[in-house]
């Protein structure tokens, strides 16, 4: 196999079977040593991380194929913390996709005037363009079909997927008395439509107990314990 890309949390490699191939390190997103899942920096490193992420992924995306959602992942080898998932082609040079159930993080640096730390919000769903250089700037619907990125057809078709994953995320840990604020999904295309791609784990989502923020551990943790 080839490396062909060199992530913060993760590198890709191209299989000889046309698939690709994720490892998982023990890095996530953060800034001055604090773990931050909306981060565009590499911040602390957490042994076994990469391998709980993994597993959570992996445990995600099952449900979501129970669900009839269609997602990337093939299959997944824990020991080497490496998971096998099919060829998809990016949105332009990359682009997030987060649902809001409640106002934190940049949404708050943004919106301050009109919102305040942990306001309930209706699923709200905002697309931003990955670009680490610009701050990842957040982009419109009819952006995205100005710049040639994507048609506005396949955003309402990624939004309404987008609420569908997050709900059965959201309702999953509802039900281990754990509260998602939001979380951060990637999709990419194939000639047969969209398809759910990344990894759905701790460095994607905040996620609270009893008003108090998670941290990977922690949430893994539960998440896995059952």
């Amino acid at each position: 196999m080839k490396r062909i890309c060199v992530g913060k949390t993760k590198d890709v490699y191209l299989l000889n079977n046309g698939h690709y191939l994720l490892k998982f390190k023990d890095d996530v997103t953060g800034e001055k040593g604090v773990f931050d899942p909306g981060a565009n920096t590499v911040g602390p490193s957490m042994e076994g991380i990469g391998k709980a992420n993994l597993m959570m992924s992996a445990y995600f995306f099952e449900k979501l194929t129970e669900k009839g959602i269609k997602t990337h992942f093939v299959s997944a080898n824990v020991d080497n913390a490496t998971m096998e998932v099919l060829p998809a082609r990016m949105f332009g040079k990359g682009l997030e996709v987060i649902c809001r159930y409640r106002a934190t993080g940049s949404f708050v640096r943004r919106y301050a005037l009109y919102v305040k730390e942990g306001m309930k919000l209706p699923g709200y769903v905002e697309f931003t363009l990955k670009d680490d250089e610009r701050g990842d700037p957040l982009v419109t619907a009819e952006g995205l079909d100005v710049l040639g990125i994507m048609p506005l057809s396949q955003s309402a078709q990624i939004k309404d997927t987008t609420l569908r994953v997050a709900s059965v995320v959201r309702d999953i840990l509802s039900g281990k008395e754990l509260e998602l604020y939001d979380i951060k999904l990637e999709f990419g295309h194939t000639d047969d439509g969209i398809m759910l791609i990344d990894e759905i784990a701790s460095g994607n989502m905040r996620v609270y107990k009893d008003g108090n923020l998670l941290d990977p551990i922690q949430l893994t943790s539960i998440i896995l314990d059952e």
